[in-house]
C-alpha cells in the first residue's frame, strides 16, 4: 500500500514538473489555492495509475506485433495514448488536463517516464520489491 502512495506522489510530480517545462501541456491551469492545485494534480496521478494499470497492459499486449516490429518505440506511442486517454477521463471528472496535440502527449510521455524512473531510482521505491522476495 505504501509502495502505491509513494508511486503514486511520484507520478504525481513527475506530471506536474512535465506541465511546467512543456508549453503544450495544461495541468491544473488556472486560479486555485495551493491545496486546490496539489488535489488536482493528486487526482489525475490517480486516474493516470488507474489508467495505466488497466487499459496499458491490454494495449501492449495488443501491439505487441508492431511493438517488436518497431524495436520498442511504439510503447513511447502508448504512453502518449495513456496520456491523451488520462485527460479524458480527467476532463470528466472536471480536472483540467489538456494537451495542445498528439505530439506534446508524446514528448510527455518520454519525460514523465524519465522523471519517474529517476525519482523512484533515488527514493527506492521499486527496491523494496527485492527485499520482500529475499
Amino acid at each position: 500500500m505504501f509502495r502505491f502512495i509513494g508511486h503514486l506522489i511520484i507520478v504525481g510530480v513527475a506530471l506536474w514538473l512535465t506541465s511546467l517545462l512543456l508549453p503544450g501541456m495544461h495541468l491544473g491551469e488556472g486560479g486555485g489555492t495551493i491545496l486546490g492545485q496539489v488535489l488536482t494534480v493528486a487526482g489525475i496521478a490517480l486516474i493516470f495509475a488507474i489508467v495505466d494499470a488497466i487499459v496499458k497492459p491490454i494495449l501492449s499486449f495488443f501491439a505487441l506485433p508492431l511493438t517488436c516490429l518497431t524495436l520498442g518505440l511504439f510503447m513511447l506511442v502508448i504512453n502518449a495514448l495513456m496520456l491523451l486517454l488520462t485527460a479524458w477521463v480527467a476532463g470528466l471528472f472536471g480536472l483540467p488536463l489538456e494537451f495542445d496535440s498528439f505530439w506534446w502527449a508524446l514528448l510527455a510521455g518520454v519525460i514523465v517516464g524519465i522523471l519517474s524512473s529517476i525519482f523512484e531510482a533515488i527514493l527506492g521505491v521499486d527496491g523494496d520489491r527485492d527485499r520482500e522476495r529475499a
